[in-house]
């Protein structure tokens, strides 16, 4: 390149600097995409992630009513992993092997609304995720060092919708759930003109064992038949308190939508969860389907209700526990609360003349400090622990940033304001980076839209949802990048990676499944003739599974407890039956268990589903069926399998010792 080339190359390249850094575009090129503006070429370098680093945050966000749990990074917005929660999900097996199947029971759908993490001292601990399930009545525990589900919990009994959940208390004693629907306790039958006497709502305390995260139902305050919606758990000084929003404080029955809107305040249900506690052992109590129900009006101290703006959706604690802000959806204020006057309303009986079913209601004027002219349709507010909130707006498609309390006396509420941002479109929940913890990070924000019309490339009438992601670390909000998920997500967590340490593989020295064999000299198969069962220990490593052959005749009931023996991250084995519809996947140094009755005769090859080596495709194995009233000729007197290829497996179990970690035939 010549002098003048160079000074012409550097001029240009300066003008094209000058032109992005002042945000103005470059003239478009036929075909090509354009020069990046100023302000893409910031949301650009603040979202790119490239090949090979990791995001800066989880997100772990609830799938709705395809059951499952999504995973993203942040700031890439990447899809990640679905962590199956609630419904079958071939991709990892689950449902198809005896465990989850027997956690899924005779459920096949879940409606995953808001997931909530295990804390302690009000912060994440990267421990456990629980998530809700509003159409069948349960809970389940997603273990974060695996990110596979644990345990599904429920029916929980007295519960209709199980929607105003899941709320952790801060060093998780307990998880937090609220019915949606009200309905007669103990499933029993009256008829629907009996709703605002005899149907009643339910708040539980889900005790969690604080060693193994186990749950179980450990006690339920009765409420007035109330549809409940959101909750959330108190901090600091409000340790101690849960608060709900409800609907439809008229009990009203037919269209809600115009029956339950006829009153100009709903309530916020207040509970003291360890009074409650204490109250479950006491004499206000009777026993419902098993558990032992609190009746709140015979029990001082559990439950109050605090006036609040029509239809509320969310309410939320600020960081330090002080303030509670609720937000009605027909009524474009955020109110905030004061939980030092909440608590001094109930030490002076400063209640409305009316109660409840019993129950105190706060005088609305001595709780309330502000209401802040947010905008139109408010539903749910997230902090940033810089002293402010932010509130999604589903009317008005947007978000709010708002100043929280101490005020100036006498402020102007419209100066409390100081940002908003527009969504596309409609608006539900957000989420802010530990935004619902004691100590919120304050730089990202998820908008969960419900709608995308036009954002993306058109996939036919069901389109997807849009996530977009805001940053809010300084004084305006900016929006920089968009994502697309699966219907529905509802809520979601947004953890910072240092707090969560997933393993790579199960370690052998960490494995109690009896049914574990770590050596192909292991794999064994036993038939129980009058049983008509056949059980087998099956050893899977790259590149064969032993035994290669499996005989059984039609109609025994065959278990295979399937050891997936290797000690090195990513080498996942499955274990698929052609033409039985059965797939199960084993991660490195786990046994799952595979039963079903091979009411076919005929001979069906098994075969590893996940690729796992150059030989993948060598790994396979016959199911031989033998039809009803041919004798079976591979088991001896005892009903033990002889297993022929056992010799030969040794061999090619001690090539496979002799590979290198990636599988390599080296």
């Amino acid at each position: 390149m010549n002098s003048f080339s160079l000074r012409w190359s550097v001029a240009a390249l300066a003008a094209v600097s000058l032109l992005a850094a002042c945000g103005e575009r470059t003239p478009d090129v036929p075909g090509q995409r354009t020069m990046a503006t100023g302000d893409v070429q910031k949301a650009a370098l603040a979202t790119y992630v490239k090949p090979g680093d990791l995001d800066e945050y989880y997100l772990f966000y609830s799938g709705g009513h395809s059951g499952q749990v999504s995973v993203a990074g942040v700031p890439s917005m990447r899809h990640i992993v679905t962590i199956p929660v609630f419904a079958p999900y071939p991709g990892t097996g689950y449902g198809f092997d005896e465990e989850s199947r027997r956690m899924l029971g005779a459920f096949t759908w879940g409606d995953v609304h808001h997931p909530a993490a295990s804390k302690t001292d009000g912060d994440y601990d990267g421990r456990w995720l629980f998530v809700n399930d509003n159409a069948n009545n349960r809970i389940a525990r997603i273990d974060l060092r695996d990110m596979k589900t644990r345990q599904i919990l429920g029916p929980i009994p007295n519960t209709m919708g199980n929607h105003g959940s899941s709320m952790v208390t801060n060093n998780t004693e307990y998880i937090l759930v609220a019915t949606r629907f009200s309905t007669p306790l103990a499933g029993r039958y009256e008829p629907l003109e009996q709703y605002a006497t005899l149907y009643k709502g339910a708040v539980s305390g889900i005790k969690v064992d604080s060693a193994t995260g186990t749950m179980s139902v450990g006690w339920q305050i009765m409420t007035p038949p109330f549809n409940w919606d959101l909750g959330a758990t108190g901090k600091g000084p409000s340790n101690d308190w849960a608060f709900w929003t409800s609907y439809n404080s008229e009990r009203a029955t037919g269209k809600l939508e115009v029956t339950s809107a006829q009153r100009d305040r709903d309530y916020i249900a207040v509970v003291n969860w360890k009074n409650a506690e204490r109250a479950a052992t006491g004499n206000a109590t009777t026993v419902s389907a098993g558990v032992r129900v609190i009746d709140p009006a015979r029990a001082p101290g559990v439950m109050y209700l605090l006036p609040c703006g029509k239809s509320p959706h969310g309410v939320d604690v600020d960081p330090s526990g002080e303030y509670v802000v609720c937000s009605g959806k027909l009524q474009p204020t955020a109110t905030v609360y004061s939980f030092a006057k909440i608590k001094e309303a109930i030490d002076k009986r400063d209640f409305e003349p009316e109660m409840e079913d019993g129950i105190p209601v706060i005088k609305y004027n001595s709780a309330v400090v502000m209401e802040v002219p947010v905008g139109l349709g408010p539903l749910h507010t997230q902090f940033d622990g810089k002293g402010f909130a932010y509130t999604s707006l589903y009317v008005e498609s947007a978000i709010a940033k708002w100043k929280l309390p101490p005020y100036a006396a006498n402020v102007d509420p419209k100066s409390l304001v100081v940002d908003k941002i527009a969504v596309q479109f409609n608006i539900g929940h957000l989420v802010t980076s530990h935004g619902d913890t004691r100590r919120p990070r304050g730089d990202y924000m998820i908008a969960m839209n419900k709608m995308s019309k036009g954002r993306h490339l058109n996939v036919g009438p069901s389109q997807p949802e849009s996530s977009q992601l805001i940053t809010i670390g300084g004084a305006k909000m900016e929006m920089i990048y968009e994502a697309f998920t699966d219907p529905e997500p509802h809520f979601a967590q947004l953890i910072h990676r240092d707090i969560i340490k997933p393993i790579e593989f199960y370690p052998r020295s960490e494995s109690r499944d009896r049914n574990a064999i770590w050596a192909p000299d292991g794999a064994r198969v036993t038939r129980n003739a009058a049983r008509r069962t056949v059980e087998g220990n099956v050893y899977a490593i790259r590149s064969y599974f032993e035994p290669g052959r499996i005989q059984v005749q039609q109609g025994d009931t065959v278990i295979l407890h399937i050891t997936n023996a290797e000690q090195q991250r990513d080498e996942i084995h499955g274990f698929g039956v052609v033409g039985y519809n059965k797939n199960i996947v084993m991660d490195p140094g786990e046994t799952k268990t595979l039963r079903f009755v091979a009411d076919r005769a005929g001979v069906f090859p098994y075969y590893c589903t996940n690729f796992c080596s150059a030989l993948h495709q060598e790994m396979q194995g016959y199911l031989e069926v033998m039809p009803t009233g041919r004798r079976l000729t591979m088991y001896d007197a005892s009903g033990v399998m002889r297993i022929d290829g056992r010799a030969a497996a040794r061999g090619v179990a001690a090539a496979n010792a002799r590979r290198t970690p990636a599988g390599s035939l080296d």
